[in-house]
């Protein structure tokens, strides 16, 4: 067995077992779904005529699966980097790229069942939710989106010594950056320097993408935006995250 694969199946077994961590995963983003599915239940947003749902599944989806990818990996590089377990792997012939690939198709696991399972509730007549046929390019852009947010969260764990200073840090990124990228509340009826100032955001390119191949509420031409600016993070944040990483606290 290759290093990679150990490493994938040791972090599949071990997530697996977390039942805690595995329920909250999945239930979090439901959770916001259900309230804000039911609060603004058979409304349109004013701005454009186009349900609240329309604007809220395809943008709590992307926030889900992009927190889930962000504190995975960077609570896993912190615990392993503290318990000197990343030290002991470096002793090995262990690349640093089977490190990162094994936590990259762990997100990318998780992310699958995110997406299909919270796209099988939104479209329950309590929510409505209305998936067009371009559905399927929503596919490499959670894959872009992942990419990205995993190594944004690589770079977390790579700072971080303790599990409180990962979820202050990840938290300080994600939860104003929901807001500000239009995934609890539509963009379009947000002020024009919020949305001015949402582009400079990855999880803003996410939501824009998985939208409009979602709902259909843009053409190719945005989704093939959301996908650019997405591997533009992708590409930044990577080349960020194994610049800074971080075998042992020792050095």
């Amino acid at each position: 067995m290759s290093a990679y694969s150990a490493l994938r199946e040791a972090g599949y077994r071990a997530y697996t077992r977390d039942r805690t961590t595995l329920f909250f995963t999945f239930a979090f983003p439901l959770l916001f779904l259900v309230v804000f599915g039911l609060i603004f239940s058979g409304q349109d947003v004013e701005e454009s005529g186009r349900p609240y749902i329309s604007y809220i599944a395809p943008g709590v989806l992307s926030w889900g699966v992009a927190n889930a990818a962000v504190f995975g990996v960077a609570f896993t590089l912190m615990q392993w980097r503290r318990d000197d377990i990343l030290r002991l792997i470096r002793m090995t012939p262990t690349p640093l790229s089977a490190v990162l690939g094994s936590r990259f198709a762990l997100a990318l696991g998780i992310g699958v069942v995110q997406a299909v399972l919270f796209v099988a509730v939104a479209v329950l007549p309590a929510f409505g939710l209305s998936v067009s046929g371009r559905w399927p390019l929503a596919v490499p852009l959670l894959v872009l989106g992942i990419t990205a947010f995993l190594a944004l969260g690589a770079i977390v764990g790579s700072f971080t010594t303790t599990p409180e200073a990962v979820a202050a840090v990840a938290n300080f990124l994600m939860v104003p950056m929901a807001f500000l990228s239009g995934s609890f509340y539509p963009l379009d009826a947000m002020p024009e320097w919020m949305r001015a100032l949402s582009w400079v955001l990855p999880l803003r390119h996410l939501n824009d993408g998985v939208s409009a191949a979602l709902t259909g509420s843009g053409d190719l031409g945005d989704i093939a935006v959301g996908a650019g600016g997405l591997a533009a993070f992708a590409v930044v944040f990577g080349v960020a995250a194994v610049r800074c990483f971080r075998w042992s606290d020792r050095t």
